[in-house]
């Protein structure tokens, strides 16, 4: 199987580390991981915008760059969300035979990282150590549009020493949301106030999420309040072991 890391625009410049967790773990797994140079934006940022004819481009350059790939992991379901489902409306829109079928095949290609994990490896102990108390925040898109599960959750339960709180109130949106937050950023504040509150009434040392988006959300409010709470990708902690502790 060949694999390729999308690291995501946010990943590549804010958070590389998740990319590089991304890697060492599935490595460790046996898998074999090409992160190809050539990757751009998955187009979401655009589509969300309704800026459709902009996105067209960003469409055609992931088809491109993931052609030759049995699968694509992707540490954010947002992103993983928008190839699987908003890249279709992009090609059809184009009216380019050619796109539509390079956009039907390589979206089942592309998968979050812990539907890759359970579903495509079969794995959920996925031999990790983290010996701290830790709170699941499952993103919007990961919950809503991409139908993730209780995944993330069974990754976690089978991490050594990991001990899981439960996150009041967590399927509530974080509310950054992307343009979301720009455009109406007093309400952004808010919801982000509350997904903070939440993550310290669970009395968790880390917040942990599939989404950079949000954790940086989350995590600005926790940091300016200093309550205390740090917060991780889930791809860190699953990529993190004994001898890192």
């Amino acid at each position: 199987m060949r694999v390729a890391l999308m690291a995501t625009c946010i990943g590549d410049t804010m958070f590389p580390d998740v990319a590089k967790a991304t890697v060492r773990l599935l490595e460790r797994l046996g898998v074999e991981v090409d992160v190809p140079p050539a990757q751009t934006c998955c187009g979401q940022p655009m589509i969300n915008t309704g800026y459709f004819d902009e996105a067209e481009p960003v469409v055609r350059s992931y088809a491109s760059t993931f052609a030759d790939y049995d699968a694509v992991v992707l540490p954010s379901g947002s992103c993983a969300g928008s190839v699987r489902h908003q890249h279709e409306i992009i090609a059809r829109r184009s009216g380019d035979a050619g796109l539509v079928a390079a956009v039907e095949r390589h979206g089942p290609r592309a998968h979050e990282l812990s539907q890759f994990l359970v579903d495509v490896l079969g794995v959920t102990d996925v031999g990790a150590s983290f010996p701290h108390s830790v709170a699941y925040h499952p993103t919007c898109h990961s919950l809503r549009m991409l139908g993730v599960g209780d995944r993330p959750r069974r990754l976690l339960e089978a991490v050594r020493g990991l001990e899981l709180r439960e996150l009041p109130q967590e399927r509530e949106c974080c509310g950054f949301g992307g343009t979301f937050a720009v455009k109406n950023a007093d309400v952004s504040a808010a919801m982000g106030q509350d997904k903070a509150a939440h993550a310290i009434e669970s009395g968790a040392e880390v917040l942990v999420a599939g989404d950079s988006s949000c954790l940086m959300q989350i995590g600005g409010v926790l940091s300016r309040q200093g309550a205390g709470v740090r917060t991780m990708h889930l791809a860190e902690v699953l990529a993190a072991t004994e001898e890192d502790a």
